[in-house]
């Protein structure tokens, strides 16, 4: 039995499918009190420290263990092409933390992710700057057999094209060293992960549309959905977005239709934006990244791919609306959790478009259990 700890932890996403017997994650970190709540609900078994790493009283109650192995996912928002990227973000100094604690514990095998552009984030050191990458290795290389990619996981078989950089790294007196797994034979496309999952229609946000007056079968879809999951159930958006996405096509961006139904503003004036914006997704691909904004029709690539309806000679396309929380899961890999309808939220979505693909992480840990 390896025993670890995970930091900046997050709601847990990233352990939800780690083997019991053979992986326990023992102790873990989280500064957010509505993070932990969730964290607690997902693994009840584990110590969690709630509180922020950089203070010498939570820094020091995780130092006081030892551990086989380590989890660090320090938080990406100041590195990633979503966010800012913005180099002296404080938040892109909390590896440090990171990186004390591996070497006052002295763990067999540490876990590293966040998103590429870590590698060349440039942090505070000494009085000069310096990269994530050169920090990591000019501190642990010493000790540590380190492996290192930048890596999009849809090879390794998730049915997501999430890149981001991943650092296996063995302490060097341990025999079985920390090497990824293989990629796997054949992607897994969208439509073979959510494709046989019943059709929802969005619920409109307007105030003065009524939305069975528009979709006469709303309630009816939401019945047999339920049946699935109490997490497949349709977010609400905005009439106008509907109509943009009802005439965009599978894997087009409704920036692309006729003007008549591209993005308008609450005041029918035109929006101007990116192409990867109010864009579906396809089909026969693995699904774009989950991102943080994953319940917004204007952010990314984040639209149900649909399919081809003729309604009076007309054709439209289905599903005008982003993907529920079960089709989320389903892209992220999450099998179950111990969760309810209770809890889903905006704030959950959120929270698990941050978090690592529990089967991505259960095949690398294979490697070593």
């Amino acid at each position: 039995m390896l025993n670890g700890i995970s930091l900046f932890a997050n709601i847990g996403i990233a352990e939800l499918s780690l083997p019991r017997n053979k992986i326990n994650i023992s102790m873990a970190n989280e500064i957010d009190p509505k993070r932990v709540h969730l964290y607690k609900k997902l693994h009840p078994k584990v110590n969690v420290v709630e509180g922020d790493i950089s203070k010498k009283i939570i820094f020091s109650e995780l130092i006081s263990r030892k551990y086989d192995f380590v989890i660090s996912t320090p938080p990406c928002q100041g590195m990633s092409t979503a966010g800012k990227m913005e180099n002296l973000d404080p938040r892109n100094h909390l590896i440090k933390y990171s990186i004390d604690l591996i070497k006052k514990t002295n763990p067999k095998y540490i876990f590293h992710e966040n998103v590429p552009g870590q590698n060349n984030t440039k942090i505070h050191l000494k009085g000069s700057t310096v990269s994530i990458d050169k920090f990591i290795r000019q501190e642990l290389d010493e000790n540590y057999k380190i492996v290192s990619q930048k890596i999009d996981m849809s090879k390794f078989g998730i049915p997501q094209s999430r890149k981001r950089s991943i650092y296996l790294m063995t302490r060097k007196d341990i025999k079985k060293e920390w090497v990824f797994p293989n990629y796997s034979k054949f992607e897994k496309t969208l439509f073979e992960i959510i494709g046989s999952l019943p059709s929802l229609d969005p619920e409109i946000s307007d105030k003065d549309v009524n939305t069975v007056d528009y979709f006469p079968n709303y309630f009816k879809k939401v019945k047999k959905a339920l049946q699935v999951s109490e997490f497949h159930t349709p977010s609400s958006h905005p009439l106008r977005q509907i109509i943009s996405m009802q005439h965009t096509p599978t894997g087009k961006s409704a920036f692309e239709n006729i003007k008549k139904f591209q993005p308008k503003s609450i005041d029918g004036t035109d929006i101007k934006g990116f192409k990867n914006t109010y864009k579906r997704m396809e089909w026969n691909k693995p699904a774009p990244t989950v991102t943080t904004y994953n319940r917004t029709i204007s952010s990314q690539q984040n639209v149900h791919p649909g399919r081809e309806v003729k309604i009076n000679n007309n054709i439209i396309f289905s599903d005008p609306r982003v993907l529920t929380m079960y089709e989320i899961m389903k892209v992220m890999t999450i099998e179950k959790w111990n969760l309810s309808s209770n809890d889903n939220s905006p704030l959950l979505r959120s929270l698990v478009g941050e978090g690592v693909p529990p089967l991505f992480v259960k095949k690398c840990f294979n490697q070593i259990s």
